[in-house]
């Protein structure tokens, strides 16, 4: 037997189902195929039809805590950065500004990313700001460049329901829970994922790129994202709330507040609209769970933050299967 052939025949390929197509459980693959596994994806949708299509897609955090934040973050920029240089994968590095309205603002991101510095232009009303070149990600464009490489490292897709962890047991070696809402559910010992609901109204652009970030504006989360084929202003943040359904009331008051902040897009035009439901959790869990008829990892619970965590959290998840 040649060695080439022992190899094989000693070190068979781990076959992985990763629950979830959303950003997270689309990187989770790509890396988990680049490791050597055999992926495969299961969800009852494609990342086309996620929650990660909604969001503005502009490398900051919101709503995810953990101890390796710091960690997961500085992977991801990296790896955008990389990814900015594929014109085709809608990555694209801006500038833009963090507007700061609180005398003590969390600036625990700023070392990661460099050049950031004291924005000297900021709205009525704040104290401070940051000024940082970060990527802004165009999702439509990215979900299906991601798609693309993750089925060029032969990653296979399933379009089906999973009601619980254990009916993989038969066909992996490993599932990773990587599902979003559903994932606590799936898992059987989590209540602690809550929906957070998000709306967006996308305008036209005229060519504008800066970027900015006003969370703590008195009228509410604002945000306005240029991408390369709209302009996202956003937003709200519902905690607890699941209506899917546009809100006209809140689309008004999203335009009359990213307006003021960036005159600029008065009278553009409205291309679409969007609500999703982030999900949040006290903390991103990204850990073995015991206890099932398969090892289980999992990984969720980024709440605002997917895009901006999801490769850091990928090559954690790599390095924690490969720890066995």
């Amino acid at each position: 037997m040649s060695n080439i052939s022992y190899m094989l025949y000693a070190c068979p390929m781990r076959r992985v189902t990763v629950v979830g197509s959303g950003v997270i459980g689309l990187s989770v693959a790509h890396e988990l195929a680049r490791a050597g596994d055999a992926v495969t994806v299961v969800a009852d949708a494609d990342i086309a039809h996620t929650v990660s299509t909604v969001a503005a897609a502009v490398w900051f955090p919101y709503l995810s805590a953990s101890p390796a934040t710091g960690d997961w973050l500085t992977r991801s920029l990296a790896r955008y950065r990389a990814i900015s240089l594929d014109e085709s994968a809608g990555v694209d590095l801006r500038a833009g500004t963090v507007v700061e309205r609180t005398p003590h603002p969390d600036r625990s991101w700023t070392p990661v990313v460099a050049g950031a510095t004291e924005a000297t232009v900021l709205p009525e009303g704040a104290l401070s700001g940051v000024r940082a070149t970060v990527p802004v990600v165009t999702s439509g464009v990215y979900g299906e460049w991601l798609t693309a490489r993750c089925r060029d490292l032969g990653v296979r897709f399933e379009v089906r329901g999973v009601a619980s962890v254990d009916e993989c047991a038969g066909n992996a070696d490993l599932v990773v829970v990587a599902a979003g809402l559903r994932s606590g559910q799936l898992l059987g010992d989590d209540s602690s994922v809550v929906p957070v609901r998000g709306q967006v109204v996308r305008l036209e652009n005229p060519g504008l790129t800066d970027w900015w970030i006003d969370d703590d504006n008195p009228g509410g989360l604002t945000y306005v994202v240029p991408r390369r084929d709209d302009i996202v202003c956003g937003g709200v943040s519902e905690v607890g709330a699941t209506s899917l359904e546009l809100d006209d009331a809140t689309e008004r008051a999203i335009l009359e507040r990213t307006t003021a902040l960036v005159p600029q897009l008065a009278g553009l035009r409205i291309v679409s609209r969007g609500v999703g439901l982030r999900p949040s959790r006290p903390t991103v869990r990204l850990e073995r769970v015991p206890g099932h008829a398969v090892p289980v990892i999992a990984c969720y619970g980024h709440g605002g933050s997917g895009v901006t965590l999801s490769w850091g959290c990928a090559e954690a998840v790599v390095e924690l299967a490969q720890a066995g």
